[in-house]
């Protein structure tokens, strides 16, 4: 079984193509033109293991928010093809991760249900980094949910820094979702016999 997708979304406001490899870990550098943006993205790739090239363009010139959103539309429209039925899968992962003063935690549900709670929405974080706020990141998992089929929890549980709360987050959902993609099994992970 290949666990292999290619996605590329073009509109007026972005440019954007996802290849994901779910098997196989290949580094390739992001390249979105958003520099914190693809240190975030280099962070996801490497901490969940997953083979992932994300490269593109968006209307920086306005704000970044388009750019952050449709990336996220775009891997969770990769991610959902690549897991096909999601039989044999782990189906769910969780990581506490922590960053300095910072501490993230992420639960997530293969569950092709779209669902996300993000608790740093109710967080007096402090800043951006390089222009992307946490309300960006909520925006980007927003998109990533709505078209992976995944139900996620993000709290954190210390932190007010932008910098270190947002690559907490990423790092935390990398690590749950390396688990959860993994095959453990020839069995569906439902009692539906369906996701």
């Amino acid at each position: 079984m290949t666990r292999t997708a290619t996605v590329t979304r073009k509109t007026s406001e972005t440019d954007l193509t996802v290849q994901l490899n779910l098997d196989a870990p290949a580094y390739q550098p992001p390249a979105t033109g958003h520099g914190f943006f693809d240190h975030m993205l280099d962070a996801l790739a490497r901490h969940s293991r997953l083979g992932l090239s994300i490269s593109g363009t968006g209307d920086l010139h306005i704000e970044p928010h388009h750019l952050i959103e449709d990336t996220g539309i775009t891997l969770g429209q990769a991610l959902s093809q690549a897991l096909g039925d999601r039989q044999g899968t782990e189906r769910y992962g969780s990581a506490f991760v922590p960053m300095d003063e910072t501490l993230a935690h992420v639960v997530l549900d293969l569950s092709g249900r779209a669902h996300l709670a993000f608790e740093p929405e109710n967080l007096d974080v402090y800043g951006d980094a390089g222009g992307m706020t946490h309300y960006h990141l909520r925006e980007f998992l927003r998109g990533f949910c709505n078209h992976a089929g995944v139900t996620l929890h993000v709290r954190v549980l210390a932190g007010r820094e932008a910098h270190h709360v947002i690559e907490a987050i990423i790092k935390a959902l990398a690590r749950a979702l390396r688990d959860a993609v993994a095959v453990t099994s020839d069995a569906m992970p439902s009692t539906k016999g369906s996701l």
